[in-house]
């Protein structure tokens, strides 16, 4: 008896000592801050369900030629562009053709407005037509653009300056666009002419999450929906790819990731970079803290938020003019782009930076430095600092 009581104790200090080293052999978990996916928080047991069929369809989905693929696309999936719903890279960036000015795309007929650049078997990928001006697209983050929808029209215009009254040098101005006929605009919501505040992607000619999940889905991937029923190849209407309510679920997925969390807010380099940041204007167009309206996923309604962006177009000088543009934006207008989630970029892009919008910059330094136009005087101020002062400026940005 006192044998196998000995042997029972022994086994279970044994299997304790085997559990205990287990553990020091499994990595830790990331930090909430050192990622970029996950919901936000305070989501409903629906909500909560809803947010993570979107999950699946985004990161899980991988669409065939039996599902509905191209027959021209530029991605199998909506994953395969935003890992971890981060940046994309120079494999995954977008190319965009056919508009000089805001009298609209004069190359629908010819493939526009997207470059699809891969083809199933038997088909051709598409080339940018003969005369057409065009322009590359890197993927941006997924993360917190459930608030920057949210974002009132009425805080849009307030930020915006079109004729410099306050002789910053900087004026910036919203991007008026039309439509598609599935998207409904808040009460509240500002129109000029028919056209609509847009404020997402690269130039803010996309109105809101749904409009930018259609167009994913149709210019990306070749997949049609009851929303955009038009085949990107034939031109011709064919029965929806996928459902409304994949659509619906995927777009609860985009509003309710969670918005990038910065590290080392307390550390005194970071501190003392931000204020220099806003010392030399960048926070201007870069705006810190923006707010959201009434919404009715109340853990996005009326919250205050850090996204350093002022949903406005700007002019950024003839350096990044690419003699192409969506809506009534200029060629050389660019909407700010936020900057939470900067200094994780590299996580989902080699290891490294690409910036811009094309990811032309391989550095943040050299993103600053091809500032021009409204960005010039900031850009020279930075080149003025101290050599102190510039790297507590990069350490900050590399917190968001």
């Amino acid at each position: 008896m006192v044998k196998r009581i000995s042997f029972h104790l022994f086994y279970i200090i044994f299997l304790i000592a085997v559990l205990a080293s287990c553990e020091k052999l499994t990595p830790p978990l990331p930090k909430d801050d050192e990622l970029l996916d996950g919901p936000v928080e305070e989501l409903d047991e629906a909500q909560t369900r809803q947010h993570l069929m979107g999950d699946i369809a985004f990161n899980d989905q991988v669409f065939t030629t039996e599902t509905g693929l191209g027959p021209l696309f530029v991605a199998t999936s909506c994953v395969s562009c935003h890992a971890g719903d981060g940046k994309g890279h120079p494999f995954t960036t977008l190319t965009r053709f056919g508009q000089v000015d805001s009298t609209g795309n004069k190359f629908l007929e010819q493939g526009g407005p997207q470059i699809q650049n891969r083809a199933l078997s038997g088909f051709k990928p598409e080339q940018i037509p003969s005369g057409a001006t065009f322009a590359k697209f890197t993927p941006p983050i997924n993360t917190g653009l459930g608030y920057l929808e949210l974002v009132s029209d009425a805080d849009i215009l307030a930020m915006a300056d079109p004729n410099d009254a306050n002789g910053d040098g900087i004026s910036g101005v919203p991007n008026w666009n039309t439509i598609p006929f599935y998207v409904s605009p808040p009460p509240g919501a500002f129109s000029q002419n028919g056209k609509y505040i847009c404020r997402f992607g690269k130039k803010a000619s996309v109105y809101d999450l749904l409009q930018q999940t259609v167009n994913a889905y149709n210019q990306d991937i070749g997949i049609t929906s009851y929303f955009e029923p038009i085949d990107a190849y034939s031109q011709k209407a064919i029965d929806p790819e996928i459902s409304v309510q994949t659509i619906h679920d995927v777009v609860f997925y985009l509003q309710t990731v969670k918005a990038p969390i910065q590290r080392d807010q307390d550390d005194e380099e970071v501190i003392h970079g931000r204020q220099v940041f806003t010392l030399i204007n960048c926070a201007v167009c870069h705006n810190p803290t923006l707010r959201t309206g009434f919404s009715a996923i109340s853990a996005l309604s009326n919250k205050e938020f850090h996204p350093y962006t002022d949903l406005l177009l700007h002019d950024m000088g003839s350096g990044l003019d690419d003699g192409y543009t969506e809506g009534s934006a200029k060629t050389y207008e660019w909407r700010t782009p936020p900057l939470w989630g900067l200094g994780l970029a590299p996580n989902s892009q080699g290891g490294q930076y690409y910036l811009l919008h094309d990811g032309r910059a391989r550095s943040i330094e050299e993103a600053i430095q091809m500032h021009g136009g409204e960005g010039e005087q900031s850009k020279n101020k930075f080149n003025q600092l101290s050599e102190k002062d510039k790297q507590a400026i990069l350490k900050f940005l590399k917190s968001l």
